[in-house]
């Protein structure tokens, strides 16, 4: 016997039965109990108690029922869990300071904001609500999965068909085994809309949806909620956090007393809790200058009264009130679902497409069961034109059978008919023979065709499917939609969106060749005169340098714009910043740039001006202006600039007022003028027009705006530079070759940029080492169009320019004593090669 008992013994690994078994149990709370489903927004116990309530006919156009019923078939057939928790899960469904819009219409005392409980469930009674019925339409038309209850003997559904998104709508609370998840409560007419908006644009963006749709919660209890910064994070994630007020109105009164007035309380704060906590700080001079503080509130609403003393500043009162107690409370949004029985953190927008892709099941599914319900009563009615159009026939067949099998066997050879054809002739009565009657199935035959080619469309065409969608949420918005109850408001005093948190200061944003992204205060680089040697103003790799270099604010937006025609934006701030010396950031971690991507020109826009426009130019000599207003709404993933023709890339952007003279400047060191009016506004993902006409082996290098009396300054890749009157570069009309505009040899080099200046600036040069120099452009000789310039920059052997950036000229910059070397300009002979 102990032989036996020992064989029986198993010796396993306790470390590891433990990982398994506390798995298990953990999957088993995620999935089961704790969690919400993305598509009907219920977690299984409240998918249950509704379930039950259908099954038991309590719908909303019936009587109530006792809760302890409901209660009863829950636990007895599909939760196997404790009477209490399924009772408290219904009563909080009966709650409407719980539930944005209740899913169960409760009769009796189910609890009070103060914190009461529920009566006991043998006095309560219940029932669905109205909009909980929308939750199970369609259940019985095959539109779900079932699956077993906890012992196999029941069919429980898996999801409900959900025809609004109760998700959003109602919002949900849990905590699962390492992960909770907290949604809040949505308007329903804001959500449907949100869900027509996706329907009917998959590309919209979460800013388009709060703007246009979703703005925010929308709390049963009401309140205010304080700024949008934290709405736009959890939207945008899935996780933010959100301040919610009480709403108070103060009350002057004619004796100089004042009353503080609460008539709406955050989010599941307990009003008598909170009494007793105001009461409390009152009483330990926490918060002085209350003298009465009483509960008004009745069935008409919250109303909470605190009387002032006459000396009592009430806005001073009322921010200590903000301050220590829960009329101010801090939501924290984490919004976790199930997608596919796993885990998820969504966004805004996920939520909508996971709910419209269940919609389009649900549909189909539902689409599909009436078509086989009318196909099968077709085949019916098939039948019975045949017999009544071989009416004498039939009858005697049927007389001179002796038994049923014999005739309908007899009907199914003689007239090719089904066993279900045949069966419902012997089921016709006699009344059906009469003309009346003949009439109503031939009408009945052909509706049904008509709906059944109804239906074929519908399942083919996706549109179709999807407006039917649009038509049945528009119809239960137009059914249960009330008003928003929870305000949104800006940050007052103590509250401020992310921008008003960072100070509005000048800065430079330099990008590299590699695209290392920094920025840094503008009072970084001091002015040198020209010539000097300058400072290192990046750290970065031997085979990399600074290409794009701006001056901006840090509460500008910046547009970046790539080689492949696409732009992108970021705000000033959102620029991380780093010392003098670092190398910055990737910006594939700040943009989402696409392989083979690179940016070519970036531009400084603080308002989106109906007359402001844009001007582009790509390498191969292609211009466009488009309206800057048409880049006001620019997607994470970026959106087309402008369209580019094979192994074309664009190579500057620039912002006009519409009415400016446009200078394109070539590699060979050819320039064009010509008026921007010359160039039509065109779309934004237009090609463009010619700008210039290229010589063989010449590219564009720059793109400038010329202003009156303005100076063309040239700088070369081996450091020399100049100034000439923009009067010695006339305007010839767009598409021309241009004029000759710079004396270029082995000592000069290539054309890097050519600027259009006033003399008020500071340029900045920037090598392909890294190496930047700051010089007043007043400092640079003045000469005419074919002279070679003289040298602003010392180069190391194998260096040369990259990149040359206008920025403000700084007053008091601190100036050094430096060698000046070859400074004297070569002039030559000015002669026109105009063409």
């Amino acid at each position: 016997m102990a032989e036996e008992e020992r064989q029986s013994v198993q010796e396993i690994n306790i470390s590891k039965e433990m990982r398994t078994s506390f798995l298990d149990y953990s999957m088993s709370v995620i999935v089961s109990r704790a969690l919400p489903d993305v598509r009907d927004g219920m977690k299984p116990v409240h998918r249950r108690i509704l379930y039950a309530m259908n099954d038991l006919g309590m719908h909303s156009d019936k009587a109530h029922k006792k809760s302890a019923r409901i209660v009863g078939e829950v636990i007895g057939k599909y939760h196997p869990h404790g009477d209490s928790a399924v009772y408290e899960t219904m009563v909080r469904m009966a709650q409407d300071f719980s539930y944005r819009y209740m899913l169960v219409d409760g009769h009796g005392n189910f609890g009070s904001v103060d914190g009461d409980s529920a009566a006991a469930m043998r006095y309560t009674e219940a029932r669905m609500s109205k909009i909980a019925m929308e939750l199970v339409r369609d259940i019985n038309k095959e539109t779900i999965d079932y699956r077993d209850n906890y012992d196999g003997s029941e069919r429980e559904p898996i999801v409900f068909p959900a025809r609004f998104p109760n998700l959003l709508v109602n919002g949900t609370s849990g905590i699962a085994v390492g992960m909770a998840t907290n949604i809040p409560p949505h308007n329903l007419g804001e959500t449907i809309d949100a869900v027509l908006a996706v329907s009917k644009d998959p590309e919209i963006t979460v800013d388009e949806l709060m703007e246009g749709y979703i703005p925010g919660p929308d709390f049963p209890t009401a309140g205010t909620i304080i700024g949008r910064s934290g709405i736009r994070k959890a939207y945008e994630t899935g996780k933010g956090s959100i301040t919610i007020r009480a709403k108070v109105e103060i009350e002057e009164h004619a004796n100089g007393k004042s009353t503080i007035l609460v008539t709406e309380l955050p989010y599941q704060v307990n009003k008598a809790r909170l009494i007793e906590k105001i009461a409390e700080l009152v009483r330990d001079k926490r918060i002085e200058g209350i003298t009465d503080l009483r509960d008004e509130s009745d069935r008409n609403g919250m109303r909470v009264v605190m009387e002032l003393r006459r000396d009592a500043n009430a806005n001073v009162v009322l921010n200590n009130l903000y301050k220590y107690t829960s009329m101010q409370t801090t939501f924290g949004i984490n919004m976790l679902a199930l997608v596919d029985g796993r885990p998820k953190v969504l966004t805004i927008k996920q939520c909508l497409v996971h709910y419209l892709d269940h919609q389009k099941v649900i549909i189909r599914r539902r689409t599909e069961f009436e078509l086989r319900k009318a196909e099968a009563r077709a085949h019916i009615l098939e039948g019975l034109r045949i017999a009544l159009d071989h009416l004498d026939e039939v009858i005697s067949l049927i007389r001179n059978s002796k038994t049923t099998d014999i005739a309908r066997n007899g009907l199914m050879e003689r007239f090719n008919l089904s066993e279900k054809q045949a069966q419902a002739i012997l089921d016709m009565r006699l009344q059906r023979l009469t003309g009346l009657e003949r009439e109503k199935i031939e009408n009945e035959y052909n509706e049904l065709q008509a709906l059944i080619s109804e239906l074929k469309a519908i399942l083919a065409d996706e549109e179709k499917l999807l407006e039917i969608i649009r038509e049945e949420l528009l119809e239960i918005k137009e059914r249960f939609n009330d008003d928003r109850r929870t305000e949104i408001v800006a940050g007052g005093i103590g509250f401020f969106e992310d921008e008003d948190l960072i100070p509005v200061e000048d800065i430079i944003v330099t990008l590299t060749h590699q695209g290392y992204i920094k920025r840094l205060p503008v009072s970084t680089y001091r002015t040198q005169n020209r010539g000097g040697r300058g400072i290192q103003g990046m750290g970065t790799n031997e085979d990399d340098f600074v290409e794009h270099l701006l001056s901006t604010s840090t509460h500008d937006t910046i547009l970046f714009f790539t080689n492949k025609g696409k732009v992108y934006k970021a705000k000033g701030y959102e620029v991380p910043e780093f010392s003098r010396t670092a190398k910055g950031i990737p910006i594939i971690n700040m943009l989402q740039i696409e392989k083979g991507e690179w940016i070519n020109a970036v531009i400084s826009v603080n308002e989106y001006r109906e007359d402001a426009y844009l001007i582009f130019t790509t390498k191969e000599g292609i211009t466009k202006r488009t309206s800057l207003s048409m880049f006001a709404n620019i997607r994470k993933g970026g959106i087309i600039a402008v369209g580019l023709r094979e192994e074309d890339e664009l190579i500057s952007v620039k912002l006009t007022d519409g009415t400016k003279d446009i200078m394109i400047a070539t590699q060979n060191g050819y320039l064009i003028r010509f008026e921007e009016t010359q160039i039509r506004s065109m779309g934004r993902t237009a090609a463009g027009v010619k700008g210039i006409s290229l010589r063989d082996d010449d590219v564009v290098v720059s793109m400038e705006i010329i202003e009156t009396d303005s100076k063309i300054l040239h700088v070369t890749s081996n450091g020399y530079g100049k100034q000439t009157p923009e009067a010695e570069y006339r305007r010839i009309n767009r598409g021309g070759k241009g004029v000759f505009t710079s004396k270029l040899n082995e000592k000069t080099g290539h054309v890097v940029a050519v600027k259009a200046v006033t003399g008020d600036e500071d340029l900045m040069l920037i090598t392909i080492a890294g190496v930047l120099i700051r010089i007043p452009v007043e400092s640079i000789s003045e000469t005419g169009r074919s002279t070679m310039g003289v040298r602003l920059i010392r180069l190391q052997d194998g260096e040369e320019v990259a990149t040359v950036a206008k920025i403000e000229h700084e007053e008091d910059a601190e100036e050094e004593l430096v060698e000046n070397t070859d400074e004297t300009t070569d002039s030559e002979v000015n002669q026109d090669t105009e063409e």
